[in-house]
């Protein structure tokens, strides 16, 4: 077995070290730049071949562990597009926006709080007005970080960040309407439908795994910020009273699931809870889990006590009774909320930054791996024939098609087997598997350990116990 040194990147590492994530995605297809062959388009991403397969795989998971082994969560696929009421009811269109500002000289848009976060810390902005984020600038007197220029930026403004469409068959007889910048307002206008439908009881959860859109004024890092983007989000209505001890329930539940189920670092995960001027005009508690990404700190899982202010809201704007009522007390109320909101492509991005690592073997090769928890692996077995003749093909294939009904698997008989287990390292596969000349004398063939790089030459009969043994 060849001895390897791993190598950690440091602080002032992170900005190469996402280069280097990058450039795996792409060359591995877990994720392209959108439109790329027309000169792209900015801050659009498509997810490859293996890149969509960790995203469904992550889906999976939170849906096994967030709907289907709990007895008080149901899921719900709400649309799209929404009666603009509903926006006008939930606060996005008179709150949902950022600060903007432009540089006059080199036009370059920057979106105020972050800019200035970044130059006085973490919540600086909080609670102040745009004449007090104009001021500090001023007074400062920064210049722009794109053209260097001091003392031409505009004066800031508020930006609201819904995508505005239209709905209807004609521009005459159309109306303007949003992409939704969040899934969970088509779950509130369906509270009333579900708890009756499904005959649920307070404190009872809903599920939603979509799509959300946000026109950010500087979408950036990768995939930490785009413009479209999934979330997996449920909403648990409970009584009035309680959602403080569901609040740390389901802050422990999301914790666990993170780290006992995906499998992320503990050390790369912290709890950071919202102060007084930092919660969101519906909240009472708010706590973000977040993750050490290779640009730093940053919020990966959102778990907010919303009060029951949505409901409350929808009840005045839609004119309809969406009170809950408790047949065991004989009492009608607006339930709490509490609401875990995660991110699928900040998890995906989370996900690839903590299997990544670089490794210095003997003779200084170099590989690059990505230690992946089986479950979030894109394959999770590849087999190789040794060479592409003699049966050892044939035989490859025979190995693939039994395995296929359990796993997803891959065949690969191009290049040498050195290569070609570089090849699976870097898309993480746990397992390779190959066939060669013994194999066709005594049924047996060698597999390979992704992480340990350890070899063992077993029975073909015994590869799926072997490999299930190992998987846990």
């Amino acid at each position: 077995m060849k001895l390897f040194l791993k190598l950690s990147f440091m602080a002032k590492d992170r900005e190469d070290s996402l280069k280097h994530i990058v450039a795996v995605a792409k060359r591995r297809g877990f994720v392209f730049a959108g439109s790329e062959i027309y000169g792209g388009l900015s801050n659009t991403f498509d997810y490859g071949p293996v890149g969509i397969e960790i995203l469904q795989n992550l889906k999976k998971l939170w849906w096994e562990y967030f709907v289907h082994k709990r007895k008080d969560v149901v899921g719900l696929d709400s649309s799209i597009l929404l009666n603009p009421s509903v926006w006008e009811a939930s606060g996005h269109v008179g709150n949902f926006s950022d600060p903007l500002m432009d540089c006059k000289q080199c036009k370059t848009r920057i979106r105020v709080d972050h800019f200035l976060e970044e130059k006085k810390g973490e919540s600086f902005c909080t609670g102040k007005t745009l004449k007090e984020l104009q001021k500090v600038i001023e007074d400062e007197k920064y210049a722009c970080p794109s053209c260097g220029a001091v003392g031409t930026f505009t004066e800031p403004r508020s930006f609201n960040l819904m995508f505005k469409t239209s709905h209807g068959a004609s521009e005459d007889n159309s109306m303007d309407i949003y992409l939704r910048p969040e899934t969970a307002q088509g779950i509130f206008i369906n509270f009333k439908n579900i708890y009756n439908s499904s005959r649920r009881k307070v404190p009872f959860g809903i599920a939603q795994i979509g799509k959300s859109f946000r026109n950010e004024i500087m979408a950036r890092q990768f995939i930490f910020r785009t413009r479209e983007f999934e979330q997996m989000e449920m909403e648990f209505f409970c009584e009035p009273g309680t959602q403080t001890e569901w609040f740390t329930t389901w802050l422990d539940y999301c914790m666990n699931w993170l780290t006992n189920v995906i499998g992320l670092k503990k050390e790369n995960l912290r709890i950071r809870e919202h102060d007084k001027e930092e919660l969101s005009f519906y909240s009472d508690r708010t706590a973000d889990i977040e993750y050490k990404f290779p640009f730093g700190w940053g919020e990966l899982w959102g778990i907010a006590s919303r009060t029951d202010y949505d409901l409350k809201q929808h009840e005045k704007f839609s004119g309809q009774d969406l009170k809950y009522h408790d047949q065991v007390q004989n009492k009608k109320y607006l339930p709490y909320v509490v609401e875990p909101a995660l991110g699928l492509n900040r998890l995906f991005l989370a996900v690839l930054s903590d299997a990544y690592e670089e490794e210095k073997l003997e003779k200084e090769e170099m590989r690059t791996v990505l230690h992946f928890n089986p479950k979030v692996s894109p394959f999770k077995v590849a087999i190789f024939p040794l060479m592409k003749k003699d049966g050892l093909d044939i035989k490859a294939k025979e190995i693939v098609e039994s395995l296929s009904k359990i796993w997803y698997v891959d065949y690969d008989d191009s290049a040498a087997i050195g290569k070609r287990y570089r090849r699976h390292d870097e898309i993480g596969t746990p397992f390779c598997i190959t066939v060669d000349y013994d194999s066709l004398k005594d049924d047996t063939v060698t597999i390979r350990e992704r992480d340990s790089m350890k070899q063992d030459r077993i029975a073909i009969k015994e590869i799926i116990g072997f490999i299930l043994e190992r998987m846990g």
